[in-house]
């Protein structure tokens, strides 16, 4: 258990505009566990401060002249690894998300006055993250596995699913993993990953152009097909209706885990042998009751490894609540939810093969 902090946790501003580093400033300025380190007008001066400064935590703009944050949050990850938290605008939502793949812990919209205590919540949950230096950059993740072949899949519902549950350090996760899975994967998969609002969106379009699988975010009603990435909205609980549907539910301002990661994977668990449960990278306990519930179902269950994640929490909590059967490295998922998938969907075809027979 770590030691509690003896000192307010230092916070590195940057931004272009004076006014949006004033107004965060004012907001960090109002909690006393927080202190503003310093300041910083582009990303040139950022990578300069966080050397010097070495703060606990970094906000960054991405927009800036001399260096956007694309760049200095690469500068920054390699030569001192830092926690940083990407504040956007909705437009920039697609490049948050890549510059969360470049090592940032999360993203979120520029605050407003209102905004103050949960954006100044979000600062200090990110700052008990560990700095992570082992990330891998999307050339190192190997190559693509090889393609199982157009019309792999079984259409309609009785094929095999994959539920996906991960937050803190997702994005990163995904960019490596959904690239890995080819077309003609013989099942649909879904995805609740703990984000801002606002983001799916820029999220879903940015990990489209990384797959060869299409990317999407869920729609209420929409029938899965094979092959497919649906990813949940955190303004909607997303979960797997009879019929292989989807379902969106409303999600209630007390609801601590927006989308709700036990919420999706209990609902797969009702498909039973059908189910393979995936729970990667995240902070806090979403996820490890829907992993025991797909277990006790008869579906698989899988966990990202610790050496991998970029927080050992969710999986970890997964894994100790005993409803984990395989624990891999990151690298090694895709190919293991591709045996699986292509594992559960032959007695399928057989059957289908049979029955246009008869």
């Amino acid at each position: 258990m770590a030691a509690p902090r003896t000192h307010p946790i230092r916070v590195l501003v940057v931004d272009d505009s004076p006014t949006a580093r004033d107004l965060i400033s004012a907001l960090i300025a109002a909690d006393s566990r927080l202190t503003v380190c310093g300041q910083a007008e582009d990303g040139r001066a950022a990578v300069l401060q966080a050397q010097t400064l070495r703060p606990d935590l970094v906000t960054m703009d991405l927009r800036m002249p001399e260096m956007d944050g694309l760049q200095a949050i690469a500068e920054i990850m390699d030569r001192c690894a830092t926690r940083i938290l990407v504040v956007s605008d909705a437009a920039d939502a697609a490049n948050a998300m890549a510059a969360v793949a470049r090592g940032a812990l999360d993203a979120t919209f520029k605050p407003s006055l209102d905004d103050g205590p949960a954006f100044t919540a979000r600062l200090r949950m990110l700052a008990g993250v560990p700095v992570i230096r082992h990330l891998r950059s999307l050339a190192e993740a190997g190559p693509v596995a090889l393609d199982l072949g157009q019309g792999g899949g079984v259409a309609g519902s009785g094929g095999p699913v994959i539920a996906i549950a991960v937050s803190t350090g997702g994005p990163q996760a995904l960019a490596q993993l959904l690239p890995a899975l080819p077309i003609g994967l013989p099942a649909p998969v879904l995805i609740a990953q703990h984000i801002s609002d606002g983001f799916a969106q820029g999220m879903a379009q940015w990990l489209d152009t990384l797959c060869p699988l299409a990317v999407t975010v869920a729609r209420h009603g929409e029938a899965l097909l094979p092959g497919h990435i649906y990813l949940a909205d955190p303004a909607s609980h997303m979960t797997l209706a009879s019929g292989d549907l989807i379902r969106l539910d409303p999600c209630s301002p007390a609801d601590r885990y927006r989308p709700s990661c036990d919420r999706l994977l209990h609902s797969v668990a009702a498909i039973g042998a059908r189910a393979i449960g995936l729970i990667l990278t995240g902070m806090g306990r979403d996820g490890a009751r829907g992993m025991a519930a797909i277990a006790a179902a008869g579906g698989v269950t899988l966990a990202q490894d610790e050496a991998t994640s970029v927080v050992f929490g969710m999986n970890r909590e997964a894994i100790l609540a005993g409803g984990i059967q395989r624990v891999l490295p990151l690298e090694a998922i895709a190919g293991e939810l591709i045996r699986l998938a292509e594992r559960m969907r032959r007695p399928l075809v057989k059957l289908a093969m049979a029955g246009a027979g008869a």
